[in-house]
């Protein structure tokens, strides 16, 4: 975590944009996702909404409210992701025009084993408007030092950014018994090999069945911008084998992706990924676009930070021309987001 305390504005004079940008000394180490606030930990002004996020309150105690959204404080434009050089840029808007001077923000580090302690230095940039506006900056960097976590051992686990996957089968319900467990049978089986498509090895996930469907947690450290189209190749080519192999009856599936901090507890895993991801693979959006498509195999949705971050930079297929902007919304549960989704079209009929 990282926070900024802006100096008041010289007479006359507002913060109009402000950038603040932590360097990393070390380029092994790098920032595996950035993030303006805390609305990924599930963090609110009232109370901790999930575990993760009473984790985080104890960590950061006092300075949590400085991560929590405000009204009167524009969201941030993150850069840097996957780099040892990141920040977060804001700049005032029409309903809020004037930056306020204190600021919380929050990073998740990738390193590699060994490293003892972290090493850098913070850098402002600030915009003032008013008589002569003007750019300012701190002449200097403002270098910092913090020890590293230890690596824990076997039988103890801790949280990390991971890609979580989950399906599901369509019309699942309207089946007997003894088809029910075929298809159960044939999902275990079209997303092993989904995986192995993508690299993953099988020794390395654990599985959870949920009946007719399926939610995995990939390893960390995983090149996503790899792992994502392979799988999603790997997906369809399993389906269309499987279909060519004599099953009973087309197995189609919708399939959901999403990133973020996860952590294995006693009963399943924790984090906002881990729930995010049933609300895309349950949502009306998606569902509807596999009843729209009846030829489809598959309909895939991720999340807006991974289509930005991976999708969108990809040379392999899926194309991102390939994907279509939906809002996700399910007031119930208080869940809104923006995702994009990616009809299969069966191959056997391609």
């Amino acid at each position: 975590m990282f926070s900024f305390d802006l100096d008041e504005a010289p007479p006359g004079h507002r913060y109009a944009a402000a950038r603040f940008t932590v360097e990393l000394d070390d380029d092994r180490v790098i920032a595996a996702t950035v993030h303006g606030d805390g609305g990924q930990f599930g963090l609110t002004l009232d109370d901790a909404s999930s575990p993760l996020s009473a984790e985080t309150r104890s960590a950061v105690g006092g300075l949590l409210r400085r991560l929590i959204v405000r009204i009167d404080r524009p969201s941030a434009r993150t850069i840097g992701t996957q780099g040892h050089r990141f920040g977060w840029v804001y700049t005032g808007q029409r309903s809020a025009p004037i930056l306020p001077r204190t600021y919380g923000v929050h990073a998740l580090l990738e390193s590699p084993p060994g490293v003892p302690s972290l090493h850098g230095a913070l850098a402002v940039d600030v915009d003032l408007a008013g008589p002569g506006r003007r750019r300012a900056s701190l002449a200097d960097r403002v270098p910092f030092s913090v020890t590293m976590p230890q690596v824990q051992g076997p039988g103890q686990r801790s949280a990390a950014v991971r890609l979580c996957m989950a399906a599901d089968v369509a019309g699942y319900s309207r089946h007997g018994n003894a088809v029910a467990e075929r298809l159960q049978r044939d999902l275990v089986s079209v997303l092993a090999a989904a995986r192995r498509a993508a690299g993953i090895d099988e020794h390395a996930v654990t599985p959870q069945p949920q009946g007719d469907g399926q939610f995995t947690v990939l390893p960390i450290g995983i090149d996503e911008s790899v792992v994502i189209p392979r799988l999603v190749r790997g997906l369809a080519e399993a389906l269309a084998t499987r279909e060519t192999g004599g099953s009973t009856g087309p197995m189609r599936l919708r399939f959901a992706l999403h990133r973020g901090l996860v952590k294995e507890a006693d009963n399943g895993w924790v984090g906002r990924a881990a729930v995010a991801v049933h609300r895309l693979l349950d949502s009306l959006p998606l569902r509807t676009a596999l009843t729209d498509h009846p030829q489809a195999g598959f309909v895939l949705a991720v999340p807006d930070v991974l289509f930005l971050d991976v999708i969108a930079h990809s040379e392999e297929p899926p194309a991102p021309s390939e994907f279509t902007s939906v809002t996700v919304e399910l007031p119930a549960k208080g869940f809104q987001e923006r995702a994009w989704l990616y009809v299969a079209e069966s191959e056997k009929t391609a």
